[in-house]
């Protein structure tokens, strides 16, 4: 068992819950369960599972975890933070292990969780989704967040950050309903993040290399592109030019549906914002 405590944040998750702590279990010494008072039985199932369970109103993910780390009282030396519908598989959770005893002492203070993303029971291998990287696993006191409404990463205050090799997987068993109504909650959360940073300058020089590299053309390129045109482009970038159609039906759904669903909610919501306050 690694040195480590496991940080989930949930909101009615019965039923993606049991399987995230079984999949992080033999790595943890406590599995803490940071929950926005769901009124399923997320509570019950983590409880039965040996999870501890803290309740706070949910503002953002980042103030949530930044909470959560605070009143979790942490005593181990490396600390992992996982979504409930993300699962660590035997070898990468037998890997972090391993990198946990291994650089006890080194400068090596992050590491890089890699997962295959699973939409509609189909692992989506292309369109750019495959491997999903986020800094995850961070040793106690040596990583923060991004204070954001979305798109929010781990960074490192000091030392150096290292990637698995081996995959983590991403598996909500919620519906396309979910989905769609969750998205549109995440599109007005993205537009605050837009509105803010025409005001300030984020060149996200505390994120590792790949999050840095992303937060860049989302920024400085994409949202360059005209309204309209950018979704468009998004999807022909997705679909297209990183082969995502031969991830088949799925592969088709999910990007007309981040390009002309999620992305394009943003722009028509940023477009009204400007509308009604006057902002250009």
């Amino acid at each position: 068992m690694a040195d480590l405590t496991t940080i989930i944040l949930t909101y009615n998750e019965e039923l993606n819950i049991e399987e995230c702590i079984r999949s992080v279990k033999s790595i943890s010494k406590r599995i803490i369960i940071i929950d926005s008072f769901s009124t399923d039985k997320t509570i019950e199932i983590a409880q039965d599972m040996g999870a501890e369970v803290i309740q706070n109103k949910f503002s953002n993910h980042a103030k949530q975890f930044k909470f959560g780390l605070g009143a979790a009282n942490i005593q181990t030396q490396w600390v992992l933070r996982i979504d409930a519908d993300e699962r660590l598989t035997a070898e990468s959770a037998d890997e972090i292990e391993k990198l946990c005893e291994e650089n006890k002492e080194t400068d090596i203070n992050g590491i890089i969780v890699r997962f295959e993303v699973n939409f509609l029971g189909r692992k989506l291998k292309h369109g750019g989704i495959y491997p999903f990287r986020k800094l995850l696993v961070f040793k106690f006191g040596y990583g923060d967040i991004e204070d954001r409404n979305m798109d929010e990463h781990i960074f490192l205050t000091e030392g150096k950050s290292l990637e698995l090799k081996n995959d983590s997987l991403h598996h909500d068993f919620k519906d396309l309903s979910f989905w769609i109504e969750k998205h549109n909650k995440y599109s007005s959360k993205e537009v605050q993040d837009y509105i803010r940073s025409l005001s300030m300058i984020d060149d996200g020089k505390k994120l590792n290399q790949n999050a840095r590299i992303k937060r860049i053309l989302k920024y400085k390129v994409y949202y360059k592109i005209p309204m309209g045109v950018r979704a468009f482009s998004y999807f022909i970038y997705r679909y297209f030019i990183k082969l995502g159609f031969l991830d088949g039906k799925e592969g088709l759904i999910f990007a007309v549906l981040q390009a002309f669903w999620y992305r394009f909610l943003v722009d028509a919501k940023i477009y009204e914002f400007r509308k009604f306050t006057r902002v250009k």
